[in-house]
């Protein structure tokens, strides 16, 4: 007979979203002996997580968004000690740049970061070339530029919420694809490739596969897209030194690039969607970045050192779930971050924990705008006729 192991919380999947949970919720409980992060592969974050090229900025996403990513930048800049082995955000810069076509959209980006962000300029011609001289005069005309914007190490803030959950006696199990959920007297009974378990609570942080998740659990999903988002890597020019350049996006969200260690990290920004998979790039995407780059830039780029690709989920609104299921109140949905789990992870969590522990919101994220009905799953049922 196969023995049932039993614990409080049971958090489904160990990327960004499940670890920096489970990390807020140790550290709320005081210990991590009654949460168990339950990994579909051999290791957390090979999905979306592993495959980020995340940059921390305030003028991306939608307002909850950009709230989040600010309630994050505390910890990011002050995490524990110990937590990394060195600092998780280091200077980059970006600039959000565009043709004359684009001047209305970008003058409303400006207005709108102004309030929450309000170190950001707006530049035009000679402006933007000084500070990024591969960009091709016509796609000079306007500019936003976020000077705090920062590169991230992912992998540091990855693995220091992951070691930090383990420290405050926190359990990860890998290879644990989740294969039944059910009901039970206690909660639900989990049957997963590690084996069995019963949870008092279970927090979906499934990433692509969260729909998937409700659905073992017969609750309804909500909608959740996966969409596959394409990354290259390529030499940068001699004669034209990247140094201090900062990372740009074109204001209409068609290309970006970004100095990464005396080479280009660029993407076409696409959104295809997909079944949840181990996702690859598509020779087509790859082309279409190439195409985009040398349309916009100087840039002459005959080879391709590596490519690859991810999945970031949406919601229809663009706008991540953390709260309870409305049909379940011991079902936690917290997905569909989209490109932003890892810039907003800190908030999320906490906000999330507060959620959870039915305590207030942080008070730092309700002074900064963080409703927690914006986020509530319930707002993709239906209302009553």
């Amino acid at each position: 007979m196969t023995s049932t192991n039993s614990t409080r919380f049971a958090i489904i999947g160990g990327g960004i979203a499940g670890a920096s949970l489970a990390y807020r919720l140790a550290e709320a409980l005081g210990s991590g002996k009654d949460i168990k992060v339950f990994e579909r592969e051999d290791r957390p974050g090979y999905h979306s997580t592993g495959r980020s090229a995340a940059v921390y900025t305030e003028t991306y996403g939608p307002p909850i968004i950009r709230a989040l990513t600010a309630g994050s930048r505390h910890f990011f800049d002050h995490p524990p000690k110990g937590f990394a082995a060195h600092e998780l955000l280091h200077p980059l810069g970006l600039l959000l740049a565009g043709t004359e076509d684009a001047r209305t959209q970008a003058e409303k980006i400006y207005a709108d970061c102004r309030a929450l962000t309000p170190n950001v300029s707006f530049l035009e011609g000679t402006a933007i070339s000084d500070l990024v001289p591969v960009l091709k005069p016509e796609w000079t005309a306007v500019g936003v530029l976020e000077p705090d914007a920062m590169s991230m190490d992912v992998a540091a803030l990855h693995e220091g919420y992951l070691r930090g959950f383990k420290e405050m006696d926190g359990k990860i199990i890998i290879d644990a694809e989740i294969m039944g959920i059910e009901r039970s007297s206690h909660g639900w009974k989990l049957d997963t490739k590690a084996g069995q378990w019963t949870a008092e609570i279970v927090i979906n942080a499934a990433g692509a596969w969260a729909d998937e998740v409700a659905t073992l659990a017969q609750l309804s999903p909500l909608g959740l897209i996966p969409k596959r988002r394409t990354a290259i890597v390529f030499q940068a020019p001699d004669d034209l030194p990247e140094t201090g350049w900062p990372m740009v996006n074109d204001v209409q969200e068609t290309f970006y690039f970004k100095p990464d260690a005396g080479r280009i990290l660029a993407s076409p920004e696409e959104e295809t969607p997909m079944p949840p998979c181990d996702v690859q790039p598509d020779e087509l995407d790859i082309a279409i970045t190439v195409d985009r780059l040398q349309t916009a830039t100087t840039f002459d780029i005959k080879r391709i050192d590596n490519s690859w690709a991810g999945l970031r989920s949406f919601f229809s609104d663009g706008v991540p779930c953390a709260g309870f299921d409305a049909a379940q109140d011991n079902f936690f949905w917290l997905a569909g971050q989209g490109g932003y789990g890892i810039t907003t992870s800190d908030a999320l969590a906490r906000l999330s924990v507060s959620i959870l522990l039915g305590q207030e919101i942080p008070g730092d994220l309700n002074d900064i705008g963080v409703n927690a009905a914006e986020l509530d799953p319930g707002r993709f049922i239906p209302p009553s006729a």
